[in-house]
């Protein structure tokens, strides 16, 4: 994961691309992405002039006492993917189970794989 920090009402958040995985089947491409600790209502998925934005938002817990060492960092989920007019925007689908963010992206009708009939006379 490639972590960087941002700026957000006056305090520095961490954020992180997380790991995705892609398979390309006949009918659609799947994302499947890891976002441990995100919920529904703090996953924000934004299809624009062909670019797919997935932003993930997890606020760190609240801490005891003065930290005075951290190991662990705490941040959003961000990735963007850039996609091609073989993809149908309108038909993109997405679901979040146990931190496990599955995007379905339909191929264009005409860019279907399809098989050609033979006419034999």
């Amino acid at each position: 994961m490639v972590q960087k920090q941002t700026r957000d009402d006056a305090r520095e958040r961490s954020e992180f691309a997380p790991a995705v995985d892609i398979y390309d089947q006949d009918e659609e491409i799947v994302l499947v992405a890891d976002m441990p600790g995100v919920t529904g209502s703090a996953l924000d998925i934004h299809l624009d002039r062909g670019v797919l934005s997935v932003r993930g938002r997890i606020d760190p817990p609240a801490a005891e006492g003065e930290v005075v060492f951290q190991e662990y960092h705490v941040g959003d989920f961000v990735r963007t993917f850039t996609l091609t007019e073989e993809i149908d925007g309108s038909g993109i689908s997405a679901e979040l189970t146990n931190g496990v963010l599955t995007l379905r992206l339909p191929k264009s009708s005409e860019r279907k794989p399809r098989r050609i009939p033979v006419k034999c006379g």
